[in-house]
């Protein structure tokens, strides 16, 4: 078999030789093997990832025509991690009216936007009416386009703030115009470790909760897994095997993204970064780990444009979209890219120079253009 030939299988130890075994024959990986995938060399891991995620996606990459939209950067939590949230009237903090927002969204009225990503802080006066008649105006003005908001962490507070059980304000919401829900605050599942980084927010099992509850309501997510700060290798594997339980169960997940933790102007600065080749071992990991996702994404603006274009070869199928400089997330936590804009003819080449097909979609992986 070529790819045994291809990653020396005779230098993998007993273990790893199971788990080889393993991947080709599509089983799946304990929590141990994939604790254990960490002590693969990265080629041997991309060979593997990429063998993996052509049987899923033969050579596609996608991407959409999307814009983030961030209503505010005020938030009741203080996350340790977090360089975006800023509390009411300090510098730097930002609250958009409603009115703002449509305006914002008028000057896309006639493109071929398919998308509008909208998350932020946890405002305190902000409820599940407030964005309802947002996305309410965002609709009126582009009927068609798809409304993937709220991370589950805004979600529970704006549901609970408006008198809403968690089912009946999902409910509300897609009532209101919600197609879909992005897979923030996950950062991740382990109690300890999530003690200690974002001890305020909601917990692990509410995360998980929610999107399965979202899923029940017929509002697919994506899903994430915040890495690199003081987690270890086990912790990440634990976060995805949560995952691919919740996906077993509703198969409600359009994508994973995992992020990585950037460093600047937070509470955890301290620790640094984890290096690009632990980045790829992670995207490689989570492809061979969670067999029920069909989709990878790197997330460009966070890792840049470089490192998304590697992570190509190491089991990733998505690049996100074309964000037209429209987020500061990961701007304000040090990103490569400050003002995070491409065109679609960047991506397209982007994707093209990797060897790879570009294929334009919806939120739902629907084929809109090949290139």
């Amino acid at each position: 078999m070529l790819i045994k030939e291809l990653l020396s299988f005779e230098k993998l130890n007993a273990t790893q030789k199971n788990i080889f075994n393993k991947i080709i024959n599509n089983e799946r990986l304990s929590i141990e093997e994939g604790v254990e995938l960490f002590n693969f060399e990265l080629g041997s891991l991309g060979l593997l990832a990429n063998y993996r995620n052509k049987q899923k996606n033969s050579d596609k990459v996608y991407f959409n025509k999307n814009i983030h939209i961030e209503p505010t950067n005020i938030c009741i939590y203080s996350c340790k991690f977090c360089s975006y949230q800023r509390k009411i009237n300090q510098e730097g903090s930002w609250e958009y009216s409603i009115d703002d927002i449509l305006k914002k969204v008028t000057e896309y009225k006639n493109t071929d936007l398919t998308e509008i990503h909208i998350v932020g802080g946890v405002h305190p006066k902000r409820d599940l009416h407030y964005y309802g008649e947002m996305i309410r105006g965002i609709k009126n003005i582009i009927p068609n386009i798809h409304i993937k908001a709220f991370t589950a962490v805004e979600l529970d507070f704006m549901i609970r703030k408006a008198g809403f059980s968690l089912s009946e304000g999902l409910l509300k919401l897609k009532e209101y115009g919600l197609d879909s829900i992005p897979g923030g605050g996950a950062e991740i599942f382990e109690p300890s470790i999530r003690k200690q980084v974002c001890d305020e927010k909601s917990t692990s099992e509410q995360w998980l909760e929610i999107h399965e509850a979202a899923h029940k309501a017929g509002l697919p997510s994506n899903a994430t897994m915040l890495y690199g700060h003081i987690e270890n290798r086990k912790h990440r594997i634990e976060h995805l095997d949560k995952l691919r339980q919740l996906q077993d169960k509703t198969n409600g997940f359009n994508t994973f993204i995992p992020l990585k933790f950037k460093q600047a102007n937070n509470s955890l600065s301290y620790i640094g970064e984890v290096n690009t080749l632990e980045v790829l071992k992670v995207f490689a990991i989570s492809r061979l780990y969670l067999d029920n996702f069909d989709h990878i994404k790197s997330y460009w603006p966070m890792l840049g444009k470089d490192v998304t274009q590697i992570a190509l070869s190491f089991g990733v199928d998505d690049i996100d979209g074309t964000i037209d400089d429209t987020t500061k997330i990961y701007s304000m936590a040090g990103a490569q890219d400050q003002k995070p804009s491409m065109t679609t003819v960047e991506l397209v080449q982007l994707i093209n120079d990797s060897g790879k097909k570009a294929i334009q979609r919806d939120t739902l992986y629907n084929t809109i253009k090949e290139y």
